[in-house]
């Protein structure tokens, strides 16, 4: 077992600045024991000064146990799946690479290569399609040229798909098999500070950037099971970035949907477009879930145009009605930025600060930047405080009360359990009232829940 944690110089460092290079105790001064102690003392001075050291003692220190407790776990993974998903993506790639040759007309090459493809694709005596860019060596041919030319010629839909399989493929089936230990799981680690926003990540391998968008990225969550006997159980909350903002800004028409239990977006559309809730259409929802997610994120104009392919006239008109309808939203995201010049930081509820140096920069294009996290900053690091706070919770409870089951990943706002049939509904009953009752926000937040035997099958 872990032995109880009485101090951590790292942790601290993070909880007083979450941007340091570096937390090693090197990076501090002397690493010997009065070196250490002076250290120690002087950080708890700063996190005093600073309003941090609920921070650091209620919700970095005892989530260091929780992580390690679900590192030496791991990961169960059934590899016989995922090998079989593996051969069936070896064979889309070498159908999509003789579809490619066929359509392209210009014997084989490389598809691999940026420069041969350009030349294919671009050159006088071959494709010779409109081109985008040129670079220094040759075409361009990143995803957006590409994207942008989807239509121009068959033979670019094919590519665009070669690469996407070729990816899934080598970063995630090729990696994930050579990370599989002798007990058949995969031990992830989880860096606690290697994040600005206050989020956790997982490296070696990263299992938190598993694909979730497209039907081959989502097979490859059915590769990732429960332990022998146990079910798959996953919780994450709903809309919680959004519920955040309601929270900060105050906007009573965001507020009402939520204490109301609409469906955010539908009610969103409703207001925007003036329809009765009962009338949007899908479409509308969709460009409604957009723009809520987009806007509360200080999309542009051009941002929008592009993430939803509408004009740029129609992107801006929907970025006003949007500020019309949620007048406190604009009014918050005003206020950060106003109060991001004025200190230096934006903060989480929680207190978790991110500094902005660039947020008063003579360069617009930096200061945007930095006005954007001004925004972004307090609502994901409060959503990463939130599930901090929701997993310590459920491991002490866990421990308390004799529970069996385990936590195994967390992904952002997700949490994923291997848990014994005979604990399910306790299990159930204990993750979705931590995580509901993590923080007390002016509206609800909600956990839902599923079940399965993989991951895919229980998210």
């Amino acid at each position: 077992p872990l032995p109880q944690i009485a101090y951590d110089t790292m942790l601290a460092a993070y909880a007083i600045n979450p941007q340091e290079k570096s937390y090693a105790l090197s990076a501090f001064g002397d690493a010997d024991a009065s070196g250490v102690l002076s250290l120690r003392l002087r950080q708890q001075a700063q996190m005093k000064e600073l309003g941090v050291e609920k921070l650091y003692e209620q919700i970095e220190l005892p989530l260091m146990r929780v992580l390690f407790d679900m590192e030496r776990e791991g990961f169960a993974v059934d590899g016989s799946v995922l090998r079989a998903l593996g051969e069936q993506l070896t064979a889309r790639e070498e159908q999509l690479k003789s579809e490619i040759y066929r359509l392209a007309n210009a014997g084989e090459f490389n598809i691999n290569s940026p420069k041969q493809l350009g030349e294919v694709l671009f050159g006088e005596d071959k494709l010779a399609l409109k081109a985008g860019r040129k670079t220094s060596k040759g075409y361009s041919t990143d995803a957006d040229t590409l994207e942008s030319l989807r239509d121009a010629h068959p033979v670019i839909p094919c590519i665009l798909e070669y690469r996407q399989v070729s990816k899934l493929r080598s970063t995630y089936i090729d990696a994930l098999l050579r990370k599989i230990g002798p007990d058949g799981r995969i031990h992830t680690f989880f860096d606690q500070t290697g994040t600005a926003t206050g989020r956790i990540s997982s490296a070696e391998p990263n299992l938190q950037n598993i694909p979730v968008r497209d039907d081959d990225g989502k097979e490859i969550r059915r590769c990732f099971i429960p332990e022998p006997g146990c079910l798959f159980f996953s919780a994450d909350y709903s809309q919680i970035e959004l519920r955040i903002m309601a929270h900060l800004s105050e906007d009573p028409n965001m507020v009402e949907a939520f204490r109301e239990g609409s469906d955010i977006h539908a009610a969103t559309a409703a207001k925007i477009w003036h329809e009765d809730i009962k009338d949007v259409t899908d479409t509308q929802r969709k460009k409604a879930k957009t723009a809520n997610f987009g806007i509360i994120y200080g999309i542009t104009t051009y941002g929008l145009a592009q993430r939803m392919n509408i004009e740029n006239k129609e992107a801006k008109q929907i970025i006003e009605d949007y500020f019309r309808t949620f007048p406190g939203v604009q009014a918050y995201m005003e206020k950060s930025k106003e109060m991001a010049r004025e200190k230096g930081y934006a903060e989480t509820l929680f207190h978790r600060r991110r500094y902005l140096p660039d947020i008063n920069s003579k360069n617009g294009t930096v200061r945007g930047f930095a006005e954007r996290n001004a925004i972004n900053a307090p609502i994901q690091g409060s959503e990463a405080d939130i599930i901090k706070v929701a997993m310590i919770r459920i491991f002490n409870r866990f421990k308390t009360e004799g529970i069996k089951s385990k936590m195994i990943i967390q992904v952002h706002d997700e949490l994923n359990f291997s848990v014994f049939p005979e604990e399910k509904e306790k299990v159930e009953k204990i993750v979705v009232e931590e995580m509901q009752n993590a923080y007390k926000l002016s509206v609800p937040l909600i956990a839902d829940a599923g079940w399965g035997k993989n991951w895919l099958e229980a998210h």
